[in-house]
């Protein structure tokens, strides 16, 4: 795991360091740190990385800046904060926790374990989803997805409207980030459960969701059963 820090107080960003490594152990792959919004989006293009802790007062300025370009990247953010006044906001725009100062070892290895684990899921739910487009940020809002596609390293969303946005994060990553509304039906598809019509098995071992739209997604072999039955 590739670790980026980015914290202006140099005692806790040693603290978060000292307590990755022993949490992570061989899992780490690198650390870095970066104690301004400028230098930390300067190292974001830099290299790629796989977690962001952030704070957010960095020397007066607020990290919510950092917060919703980096949101939008393929890694995922734990926001390790004094302020939690800012919590819910956080979670909305799509971060894996929010550990509030002063925090324990405990309490961090429970939020790097939700981003380490393969079924792991975020505190809060999301409510928009960060994009790239044109050299820009663009939120959109959960509310209008009605699945989501892989696409290898990426993920397409595809809204109620028919649109498709391409996301940086796998779908691995969108999915601990979606609410409980949203079903891993298929290894390449994510889908909102109110959106589902019916199920149908075919011929050939072949399962599908219908959609209200009529669309038809896969469902995978070894979920269709268990679907079914929370289908009713």
């Amino acid at each position: 795991m590739r670790v980026l820090i980015v914290e202006d107080e140099p005692l806790i960003a040693q603290r978060l360091e000292r307590f990755c490594r022993e949490i992570l152990g061989e899992k780490l792959e690198s650390i870095r740190g970066a104690t301004l919004l400028s230098e930390a989006s300067a190292r974001l293009d830099e290299s790629p990385i796989d977690l962001l802790l952030l704070d957010l007062n960095l020397h007066g300025r607020d990290g919510m800046e950092l917060l919703q370009a980096s949101v939008a990247g393929s890694f995922h953010t734990v926001i390790v904060s004094a302020n939690t006044e800012q919590a819910l906001r956080a979670f909305e725009f799509g971060v894996m926790d929010f550990v509030p100062k002063p925090f324990s070892k405990e309490r961090l290895a429970s939020a790097l374990a939700r981003v380490t684990e393969r079924d792991g899921r975020a505190a809060g739910a999301a409510k928009f989803l960060a994009v790239k487009k044109y050299g820009k940020v663009e939120l959109v809002e959960i509310d209008r997805v009605l699945y989501v596609e892989g696409a290898g390293a990426y993920a397409e969303l595809v809204l109620a409207d028919g649109r498709r946005e391409l996301h940086d994060k796998t779908l691995e990553k969108l999915h601990a980030l979606l609410p409980p509304g949203f079903e891993r039906i298929h290894k390449s598809f994510v889908v909102r459960w109110s959106a589902v019509k019916a199920l149908h098995a075919s011929e050939g071992s072949r399962h599908e969701a219908e959609l209200r739209n009529g669309t038809r997604l896969p469902v995978g072999r070894t979920r269709y059963k268990e679907l079914r039955e929370k289908f009713g």
